[in-house]
């Protein structure tokens, strides 16, 4: 028997999990079964694109329902006031600096499941959050980069 996997998070990255979930079961779900039922009055199945279509975006929304709940059940919501107020940790958000000169960048480290970059939202299994999370504003730190060398960044501020 294997353990499930834990999913930490923020408490707002978990409540937006729930949100999706409630949409796909309350809304997508029953849209979709309107759809087969549709789909199955044309008659022969075999060669009906739209009932294949629908049963196949069906497959996918039981399969996120499932996924969402499994994340949901198995969270582990992250209290950002455990540490210190000026540690880098889960649920904070952190800027720092390539050294020497770079211009300051700034992102919110999160779970894996709430990561999006381009929303300045950084997953903490990153190399990048791995390397901050633990330290303190002030200190240096040497993040390790896919091609194996390492850039060195200054955290400037945490904030939660």
């Amino acid at each position: 028997m294997s353990e499930e996997k834990i999913y930490p998070m923020t408490a707002e990255g978990r409540d937006k999990l729930q949100f999706e979930l409630e949409d796909l079961i309350a809304n997508q779900r029953p849209e979709i079964t309107k759809r087969i039922q549709i789909a199955r009055s044309y008659g022969d199945l075999s060669e009906n694109s739209e009932y294949q279509s629908a049963k196949d975006e069906q497959a996918f929304v039981e399969g996120r329902i499932q996924t969402l709940k499994n994340m949901i059940d198995n969270a582990e919501i992250i209290d950002s006031n455990a540490t210190a107020k000026d540690e880098v940790s889960l649920g904070k958000t952190v800027t720092f600096k390539e050294l020497p000169n770079e211009e300051p960048e700034t992102y919110a480290i999160v779970g894996s499941v709430e990561a999006d970059p381009l929303a300045g939202k950084i997953s903490n299994e990153s190399p990048m959050a791995n390397a901050l999370i633990g330290k303190k504003v002030g200190e240096t730190v040497a993040v390790p980069l896919p091609n194996g060398i390492s850039i060195d960044v200054e955290i400037i501020n945490v904030t939660k």
